[in-house]
């Protein structure tokens, strides 16, 4: 099954994918310009993919950022299987992991692999 993790934040949107067995890929972040467009292109991309199941990043501590990635799943009329994973510390995780290995910029690298990792923790737990 082919499989995409998104990991939904205010100004980029992460993106993660397994295409066979165990594999994560990161792939460029969506940048975020409003609702409407990102969730175009993300159901771009997981059609592009063809995707079969959708992980979303779901948020413990933030009610109001659950609300936001609630609203904002709604918004991809994405017709196939969506699941939640908690994503809790994933960020944190990502920037730890990229640490030296190159220049730390916003541009999206660490938001896909904060996606990829939450897309490992939900394999693993299945």
């Amino acid at each position: 099954m082919k499989l995409a993790c998104i990991d939904i934040g205010l100004k980029r949107i992460g993106v993660a994918i397994c295409l066979q067995g165990d594999i994560v890929t990161p792939l460029p972040a969506i940048l975020r310009k409003n609702r409407n467009q990102a969730s175009t292109d993300v159901l771009n991309t997981l059609k592009e993919w063809e995707i079969e199941k959708l992980i979303v990043g779901f948020p413990s501590a933030s009610e109001d950022m659950q609300k936001r990635v609630k609203h904002f799943v709604t918004l991809l009329n994405f017709d196939k299987e969506i699941a939640f994973q908690e994503e809790n510390m994933s960020s944190i995780e990502a920037e730890d992991l990229m640490k030296g290995d190159i220049k730390y910029k916003r541009d999206g690298r660490v938001d896909s692999l904060a996606a990829k990792i939450i897309l490992e923790r939900y394999l693993v737990n299945t």
